[in-house]
């Protein structure tokens, strides 16, 4: 994410990862939670360039979209404070509290789509 943030002179505050596993609307996917500083321009190319990179690095993620067994990871924007909030929601906020980088389940993407833009 680093490479595209500066690429495309984006800042980014705070950032959670999920699975998105459909059972009948089409394929699964990542669906990353981003907290924007300041937004990219056109959010659906920065996604498909952070995609792209993503299948650089990651030859097991390539072989999975270049497969159609999953699609290219979607962004969904978390508005101004999003994640404090959350955390604040939780009885989380600071100390040594941290949002996970990366969810095996939905329980942190469902109660963050309540701070989405």
């Amino acid at each position: 994410m680093l490479k595209v943030t500066e690429e495309e002179n984006v800042s980014v505050t705070e950032f959670t990862v999920a699975p998105f596993v459909s059972k009948d609307q089409g394929k699964s996917y990542h669906e990353w939670f981003v907290e924007f500083e300041n937004s990219p321009t056109d959010i659906h190319a920065f996604a498909k360039k952070l995609d792209d990179q993503l299948r650089t690095k990651n030859s097991y993620y390539e072989d999975l979209i270049g497969g159609s067994i999953l699609q290219p990871l979607k962004i969904t924007p978390v508005r101004k404070n999003g994640f404090i909030d959350y955390m604040k929601s939780i009885g989380k906020l600071g100390g040594q509290n941290k949002v996970p980088r990366l969810s095996n389940d939905r329980k942190i993407a469902d109660e963050l789509m309540k701070y989405t833009k």
